[in-house]
This record gives C-alpha cells, sequence and structure tokens, in this order.
C-alpha cells in the first residue's frame, strides 16, 4: 500500500472526472448548495461523517477528495490511506481554485460555465 498522500491540481482533477474517476465532497450540506462541482460522479460525505461511510466509496476506482481550499480533503485522504485506499487523490486548491481555472460548477440550481469550459455532463 502507498501511505504517500497524492495531490492533484484542478486540471488533472478535471481530466479524472471525464475518465470516470468519483469525486468526493467532504464539505458540508450549505457550502454544496452555494457550489457545487459539476462532475457525473460525485458523492457527498461530510468530513464529519467520513469515519462512519467510507465504505460507500468504492476502493476499485479512481478517487478524487475534494473540498473548498484543499485541507479537509488531504485530511479525508490522509483517512483513507489508512483504510488502505490506494487509487485516491487530494484535489489541491479546492472548489476555489476549481473555479479559478473555469471548470464548471452548480451554483445554486444554475450552471456556471467559466472561460468556455462546458459541464462535464455535455461532454
Amino acid at each position: 500500500m502507498n501511505s504517500i498522500a497524492k495531490e492533484i491540481l484542478p486540471a488533472e482533477a478535471f481530466a479524472k472526472a471525464k475518465q470516470g474517476a468519483l469525486f468526493v465532497d467532504v464539505r458540508e450540506q450549505s457550502e454544496l448548495e452555494a457550489e457545487a462541482y459539476d462532475v457525473p460522479n460525485l458523492l457527498h460525505i461530510p468530513l464529519g461523517e467520513l469515519e462512519l461511510r467510507f465504505a460507500e466509496i468504492p476502493n476499485d476506482q479512481d478517487v478524487v477528495i475534494v473540498c473548498r481550499g484543499g485541507g479537509r480533503s488531504l485530511h479525508a485522504l490522509r483517512f483513507l490511506i489508512g483504510q488502505g485506499y490506494a487509487n485516491a487523490a487530494n484535489m489541491k486548491q479546492g472548489i476555489l481554485g476549481w473555479m479559478r481555472e473555469g471548470f464548471p460548477v452548480h451554483k445554486g440550481n444554475t450552471l456556471t460555465q467559466n472561460m468556455g469550459f462546458i459541464g462535464i455532463n455535455q461532454l
């Protein structure tokens, strides 16, 4: 088992999402209601529930752990590594970096397409 926390930037996370990786968002529900990743495979498990619910995360596929700025998701990744998840990575910069780079998000009930990027669901 690789015990080193793998970290990736939003561009690599976007590419992984297009290839079918599962995004696990560890933010609180209110944060998702404000702005959420527009990816086809998204699982919401708040960080405070991760220890009880981590079995919901498949251990046999690529997983990208995400949050607002990258800190909570790094903490979640370290926990998952301890549970044997070798195919998981933390997305540095969180949704703030994701939006800065122009990748698609839902704000409220609206898809925002920054800098000409289209939602992954439309690819």
